[in-house]
């Protein structure tokens, strides 16, 4: 590459990257990616977000924003590379909103939401590094806040995740791959979890959708529809909230 590619890719760069508006702080670009957010409008939330962070870089709250406007996004990213782009994003941001404040169940939460997004792109061995660390993720959190929606959520999904490996997959991943805790899963726990979650946050439809997964997979299919039904005719709040519809509308086609 000539030094005046260089030069114009970093110019480029530079342009495209988020920065603080003069005279506004890093709180006011977390109250206007506050408003955006609200609004269902996640790109230009997750810009705010990032200018806050330009603005100030251990501020947490702004660290933990920019991690969930990130993974938001990669949800329904279409393209593989920017998607892992944004989970790696909000992976960075929601270890660095952990490091600002480790007291904080939201941040903890932030990092094993995006994590559990980034564990879709890589290898088995990766995957179970994943696994361990999103699970500790969500104890730590739950023992700060007890009745964190998106911890029991965290919780209920790692206990069935493990449970849908077939007993070869789960016996190497214990035994060979470091994932001891493995042999803790069990769909007892995944229920109560993520049955949790729903009752803390009933607004919030991925509860809703997860748990009526979790009610097909121990064969519950009474609760399933009931679960699904409620998320295909529930009120949007969330950006992702159409996908999520559209899943659970394909799920009902396999219950008879």
């Amino acid at each position: 590459m000539s030094i005046f590619r260089s030069i114009r890719s970093a110019l480029s760069v530079a342009i495209l990257a988020p920065l603080p508006v003069f005279g506004q702080s890093a709180a006011d670009r977390i109250a206007a990616g506050d408003r955006d957010y609200a609004a269902l409008k996640a790109a230009s939330a997750y810009e705010n977000y990032q200018a806050a962070v330009a603005a100030d870089s251990t501020n947490a709250e702004a660290l933990g924003k920019a991690s969930r406007s990130a993974v938001d996004l990669g949800e329904s990213e279409p393209d593989a590379n920017k998607r892992k782009a944004l989970f790696r994003s909000g992976e960075m941001y929601a270890r660095r909103a952990v490091a600002a404040n480790p007291r904080d169940a939201e941040n903890h939460f932030h990092l094993a939401r995006a994590l559990g997004r980034a564990a879709l792109n890589v290898g088995v061995r990766d995957r179970v590094k994943y696994a361990t660390e999103i699970r500790s993720l969500g104890l730590e959190a739950l023992k700060l806040d007890p009745n964190h929606p998106g911890a029991l959520h965290v919780m209920g999904a790692w206990n069935a995740e493990i449970m849908r490996l077939n007993g070869v997959e789960r016996f190497f991943a214990k035994n060979m791959l470091g994932g001891k805790t493995f042999s803790e899963a069990n769909w007892k726990d995944a229920i109560a979890y993520m049955e949790k979650a729903v009752q803390v946050d009933p607004v919030r439809l991925t509860h809703k959708l997860d748990l009526g997964k979790i009610y097909m997979d121990t064969k519950d299919m009474a609760k399933a529809r009931e679960m699904l039904e409620a998320v295909v005719n529930g009120a949007q709040t969330d950006v992702n909230d159409p996908g999520y519809k559209k899943e659970a509308a394909e799920l009902l086609k396999k219950i008879k």
